[in-house]
């Protein structure tokens, strides 16, 4: 095997790879030693963190030391969330907010940084003044929308632990106040068998609709910061996402129905969705659909008669007065449709 040194870089990417499957299969037991969980979330951050710098942002040297902070942060954030401590509750929120700050400072930063490279490099400056502007504000672009990339995985991958997470725990709570009574009525009426199993069929359906209910109050009595953080970081992928849309594809109307699902990781909490429950889990994904296609059908209609800098292009009678009123009143028409079909959804 031919060892390159220049790709370094992918080492430390394999050597993560293989930390992470050797926490898997308990050959590093991070599962009952915190100080060695500690140890292990840390370097998987830092071997992740100068990966990705190497990279993707090499030229950003200043960016460098955020950058690994952030996935230090990650690291840490995902691993005591999987496998909490004693403290980690305490901690853990401030740890994702340190990730939420983090974002638009190493988003701002890097225009200004790679700029004043690209601008004070000798091959840029043998150019016009065009020319650099040109390739430094295609540089930013590039950039910036892999910084954007990075931050969608980090919060997709947060809202996903945090959902399963959830999902465990009313596993649970279901398993110790539902099991037991279940088991105990099949082993004390195993004489009547016949007339039970359809009572004991409808006891667990109105246990298995009672448990998410009571999972997130004892969870908001206890100090429920992983719905909220959850929803944040799930809110948070979702607007990256389409801030990407629009970058990459121009805002396509398609992507929508792509990038709309990212909200079925919402949960219900004490702050921000406290009426949200399991039964209106697809409203989300529904309301958001019908909102983004009809503000995308209102600026495809204002970016059809606007003349940029001349002005609005109507005249009563004219052309674009016509095209404005007919579109207008087609997608009205449609608002009642819209109305009643995330009416559905929520009922």
């Amino acid at each position: 095997m031919n060892l390159n040194p220049s790709k370094w870089p992918s080492w430390l990417l394999m050597s993560a790879i293989l930390l992470s499957l050797a926490a898997v299969i308990s050959i590093i037991p991070i599962r009952y030693i915190v100080e060695l969980r500690m140890i292990f979330s840390i370097a998987m951050g830092i071997a992740l963190g100068v990966y990705i710098s190497a990279e993707y942002f090499l030229q950003a040297t200043v960016l460098h030391i955020l950058i690994v902070t952030t996935t230090v942060c990650t690291s840490v954030f995902v691993v005591f969330t999987h496998l909490p401590s004693a403290s980690s509750t305490k901690v853990l929120p401030w740890v994702f907010a340190l990730l939420v700050a983090l974002f638009p400072v190493m988003y701002l930063l890097e225009g200004q940084v790679r700029v004043k490279t690209i601008l004070a490099d000798s091959g840029v400056g043998d150019l016009g003044e065009e020319d650099s502007k040109l390739t430094a504000l295609l540089a930013v672009e590039g950039a910036r929308t892999s910084l954007l990339g990075l931050y969608v995985a980090i919060f997709m991958l947060i809202a996903l632990e945090i959902k399963y997470e959830l999902a465990s725990l009313m596993r649970e709570k279901f398993n110790e106040k539902g099991g037991g009574g279940i088991r105990h009525s099949q082993s004390g009426q195993s004489s009547d068998s016949g007339s039970s199993f359809p009572k004991m069929r409808f006891m667990q359906q109105r246990r298995a609709s009672t448990v998410p209910a009571f999972t997130i109050k004892r969870m908001a009595a206890e100090g429920a910061w992983m719905p909220a953080v959850g929803n944040v970081a799930t809110i948070m992928c979702f607007a990256i996402c389409l801030i990407l849309n629009v970058n990459l594809t121009g805002g396509s109307n398609r992507a929508i129905f792509l990038l709309a699902p990212i909200l079925l990781l919402l949960n219900q909490d004490s702050d921000f969705v406290a009426g949200f429950g399991d039964k209106q889990r697809y409203f989300p994904v529904t309301i958001v659909i019908s909102g983004y296609l009809i503000l995308t059908s209102v600026y495809s209609i204002w970016e059809e008669i606007w003349q940029g800098n001349v002005g609005w292009g109507m005249q009563v009678g004219g052309p674009n007065w016509l095209f404005a009123v007919k579109n207008l009143a087609l997608l009205i028409l449609t608002f009642p449709s819209h109305i009643l079909f995330n009416q559905f959804v929520w009922t």
